[in-house]
């Protein structure tokens, strides 16, 4: 076969075009400075984009389109102005990028959004920063998310490392909350990717600190987190898989919840396995220390048995105080929906009531290894917006006899814990009566 020189330059054409399009695009050898909305087109077409101080117009969305290898360096603080509508405000896409904040701030004017309902209703509130690429992405400050701080959702390799999701603002009440904190569904950190390191990182807000909705190869490390609902897996939906998750060397502090894993009742098909804790430092936990629940949105109710749990395992260093009143640890399982041996000897906690562990494939932990039938159960009565569940906690006297010591001490305290959770993006207030014996 003879190719002649035409022949040649048109399979070179379309090697070419075919290289290209199998990837996504190849940028130009410049640098882009985006210091409004009207800046952006231009910019993406350069590997190098400077950002600048500048407002994004209320309704926009700030779309960041890259180039594969792209650097993006911030040089400013970003506001975005008030809207009411769906977001994301900010969006970032491409393969390989290096995207560094270098200690600015990305505002989302969340006083303006917020009413204590989230996206229960009320005002319509956006969600902050959907984060698309592969790469890095670090050094930022997200300050005010009117709701949900981070979505992640792309499976190629992230690392997020030194971000700072302040929300705290949120925790005071005002005209619209009636009496409620201001911020709800504040989530730090929504997973739904796979390979996604997020480190060196600090969370205020009022609602999980990280939720790992689906995904593989999960690894949350050296974070810092309070004011919220703890480190979360879930809720875990129907035909979900999460695997492979390390949960590393964190603190939690005044939070409802400190490591939670909540399953939804209703779910099928889905599976949770290789969850490992390690590390992890909790104080002044209100709620639950350690909740493993298969009856989501309600705590500690009826479980489900779609979501098939498997090798949860605190390996060492892990320390969960509670407040008095708190559960210190409480499984709930499904029949059958727990499998496996979960070696917890790496657990130590303290503080409050011992809680309900329903599961007798657990060992190493104090009180694991023999079902507790005792269980608090949970009535739920909802209406479109809001949400009130009544907790009621049924007290077991145990008397325990020895054949050379007799001792009898009586202390009885009584008293209401009234919290607030989010379930399911639904406002939960739960009122937790207690009499210790």
């Amino acid at each position: 076969m003879f190719f002649t020189p035409s022949t040649i330059a048109a399979a070179a054409i379309f090697l070419t075009a075919t290289s290209v399009s199998a990837g996504r695009r190849l940028g130009k050898r410049c640098t882009g400075t985006i210091s409004s909305l009207d800046d952006v087109s231009a910019a993406v077409e350069c590997t190098t984009v400077t950002i600048n101080a500048f407002t994004v117009p209320a309704g926009e969305q700030f779309l960041l389109d890259l180039a594969d290898g792209t650097t993006v360096n911030v040089e400013g603080d970003v506001t975005f102005a008030f809207s009411e509508w769906a977001g994301p405000l900010f969006e970032i896409e491409g393969s390989g990028v290096t995207f560094n904040g270098n200690g600015y701030t990305f505002n989302g004017n969340g006083p303006s959004y917020w009413d204590g309902l989230g996206s229960n209703g009320g005002v319509t509130k956006p969600k902050f920063m959907k984060v698309k690429n592969s790469g890095v992405f670090k050094n930022l400050i997200v300050l005010n998310s009117p709701e949900q701080a981070f979505s992640i959702g792309n499976d190629d390799p992230l690392t997020i490392d030194g971000i700072t999701v302040d929300d705290s603002a949120g925790d005071a009440t005002n005209s619209a909350s009636d009496g409620l904190p201001a911020g709800h569904n504040t989530d730090g950190f929504d997973v739904s990717a796979s390979n996604v390191v997020i480190q060196n990182s600090i969370v205020k807000n009022q609602d999980d600190c990280l939720a790992i909705n689906k995904g593989s190869n999960i690894t949350f490390q050296n974070n810092q987190c309070s004011g919220g609902h703890g480190i979360s897996i879930g809720s875990i939906t129907s035909d979900v898989t999460v695997s492979d998750i390390n949960i590393l060397n964190n603190e939690v502090s005044n939070s409802v919840n400190c490591l939670r894993i909540k399953m939804d009742s209703d779910a099928s098909d889905s599976t949770v396995s290789d969850i490992t804790y390690t590390g992890n430092v909790c104080t002044t936990i209100t709620g639950y220390g350690v909740l493993i629940d298969q009856s989501y949105p309600d705590t500690l109710g009826t479980p489900g048995t779609g979501v098939i749990l498997s090798n949860v395992e605190f390996t060492s260093g892990n320390t969960v105080s509670v407040s008095s009143g708190a559960d210190e640890v409480d499984v709930n399982c499904g029949s059958g929906a727990c499998t496996g041996t979960w070696n917890w000897s790496g657990l130590t906690t303290s503080g409050g009531d011992a809680g309900t562990i329903n599961y007798s494939g657990i060992t190493g932990y104090p009180n694991s290894g023999t079902v507790t039938t005792t269980k608090t159960t949970t009535t739920t009565s909802k209406t479109s917006t809001t949400t009130t569940t009544t907790k009621a906690t049924t007290t077991t006297t145990t008397t325990k006899a020895t054949t050379t010591t007799s001792t009898t001490a009586t202390s009885t305290a009584t008293g209401t814990v009234a919290e607030y959770y989010q379930c399911g993006g639904t406002l939960y207030s739960t009122v937790k009566t207690f009499t210790i014996i």
